[in-house]
């Protein structure tokens, strides 16, 4: 049985322990945690993709001011919104590996030791 594969258990963890589980503060600080990050990160790629847009549908001249040769203003923008999804999906992973990982490994331990 691969380590902490919960479902090809002997012995199965029971909906009551899933559910006390759900309930501590262990987890509870774990959901915080992914909340303050997620809200917050989700929030501001909207408010950038709207702008990007707004700016797209009412702004076009500002959009169209080339930056150099064919590139223009427009086309920047558009570009960021990829580096920014990748940007994001960087501090993502580093915020889970370092803050959310930890946590939900100790909490999976705790469940396993108390279902073995």
């Amino acid at each position: 049985m691969p380590q902490g594969d919960l479902s090809n258990r002997d012995i199965p963890i029971s909906g009551a322990e899933y559910r006390a589980v759900q309930a501590s503060p262990e987890f509870q600080e774990l959901r915080s945690r992914l909340r303050r990050f997620v809200f917050p990160m989700s929030a501001l790629f909207l408010v950038w993709y709207a702008a990007y847009v707004i700016l797209g549908a009412f702004a076009h001249d500002f959009m169209a001011i080339k930056v150099w040769g064919d590139i223009n203003v427009g086309l920047l923008i558009g570009l960021g919104q990829f580096v920014s999804t990748f940007v994001i999906t960087a501090l993502y992973v580093h915020f889970a590996n370092r803050e959310l990982d930890p946590r939900a490994e100790a909490i999976r331990t705790g469940l396993e030791g108390r279902a073995a």
